[in-house]
């Protein structure tokens, strides 16, 4: 039997306008760019027609299968038309797509009281965060003075594993953005400097930068990123694999197990990276400095120590380890938080980096307001 093409037939009849459809409407006559072109402009046509009373008729379709009958039910915009006339296999296919399809979103009007409902769901999902880690904060003090009592009997095997992972195996990666960071630093700077014939002071404003401001805040982002989210990722999966509840039924603390070994890692191994990074972005801005402005090494190693005072390097590191505590405590926050599936995993790993950045910057500014008299 000759499969005819799709045909779309418009007459005027006493009741309005009468919609015929002939033809083949199936996937393979539909699947040709011209056929499929013309089909949808004429639907499309009948579509907007149909605010006078119109009559559909299938009854002269040869072959109707889902995507004809998924194409029609798109021109009618997922309702049925006020007069239709169709055959019972014709009525089953449309009820079959009618089922399944989805109907398009309906755009609504937010209302201010939505918007209230809103903030007020926001400001309980912080609320309870914040309550969060303020439980996990004092779970942490009571596990230091456990520790303290009975130091033998410390975590020390997971501190030590925590602090090969958390700072030897991210000395290349910190070394490598420290070393790029001086290089673009001074080579800019340098543009600037030439002008005014102040060549000399590049040593000063790399040298104060870097060590009380770039090197840790630096450090503690790609920390963030690298390590913070491996730590919600490690508990994530011990939520999903259900070893956080076997070790609640063997009487193991969490906290004690967990959070403290890796908040003591990341406290040690933070400020040491912080001062491996600054030592990396100094060694790429001498480098530059030496070859675009004539600044030799040498008077860079004098002139620094005269050009930084020693508390710059002591606020750097007592930052370095709050920024440590802060990135190790949101990191369990969010994996202790996980539920037991992968999208939960995912979203949290997500938060966890998202907001350890966050909290390092908002915590860096703090810095600088506070101690701003101190090594300037």
């Amino acid at each position: 039997m000759t499969q005819d093409p799709p045909r779309i037939t418009r007459q005027p009849v006493p009741e309005g306008t009468a919609v015929l459809l002939a033809g083949c409407w199936t996937a393979a006559r539909l699947a040709e760019p011209a056929v499929w072109a013309q089909v949808e402009s004429g639907l499309g046509a009948c579509a907007a027609a149909q605010a006078s009373p119109c009559t559909w008729d299938l009854r002269s379709l040869q072959r109707l299968d889902h995507v004809g009958a998924q194409l029609l039910w798109n021109a009618w915009g997922h309702r049925w038309p006020a007069q239709l006339l169709m055959g019972e296999s014709q009525r089953s296919m449309l009820t079959r797509v009618a089922q399944y399809s989805m109907a398009p979103p309906v755009a609504t009007r937010t209302t201010a009281w939505q918007l209230f409902l809103a903030l007020g769901a926001a400001v309980w999902i912080l609320i309870d965060h914040v309550a969060g880690l303020i439980r996990l904060v004092g779970q942490l003090l009571l596990d230091t003075l456990k520790l303290l009592r009975a130091p033998g009997k410390g975590p020390w095997r997971d501190v030590s594993g925590h602090l090969y992972h958390i700072g030897a195996r991210a000395l290349p990666i910190t070394a490598l953005v420290g070393f790029l960071i001086g290089v673009v630093l001074a080579y800019l700077m340098s543009l600037q400097l030439r002008q005014f014939g102040a060549d000399a002071f590049i040593v000063d404003i790399l040298g104060l930068s870097l060590i009380r401001e770039l090197g840790p805040v630096l450090a503690a982002i790609l920390i963030a990123g690298r390590s913070g989210s491996a730590i919600t990722a490690q508990i994530g999966v011990m939520r999903v694999t259900e070893e956080l509840d076997a070790m609640r039924v063997m009487g193991i603390a969490k906290g004690y197990r967990l959070v403290l070994p890796r908040a003591i890692a990341m406290s040690i191994a933070m400020p040491l990276l912080a001062v491996w990074t600054t030592l990396a972005a100094l060694a790429g801005g001498m480098l530059a400095s030496d070859l675009v402005m004539g600044v030799t090494p040498a008077y860079f190693f004098a002139t620094l120590p005269r050009a930084v005072e020693v508390s710059n390097l002591n606020l750097a590191l007592g930052k370095s380890v709050v920024f440590g505590l802060l990135i190790a405590l949101i990191g369990c926050h969010y994996g202790l938080r996980v539920k037991p599936n992968t999208e939960s995993l995912g979203q949290g790993t997500t938060a966890s980096v998202v907001t350890s950045i966050t909290m390092v910057i908002l915590v860096d500014a703090l810095f600088a307001v506070l101690f701003k008299d101190i090594g300037l």
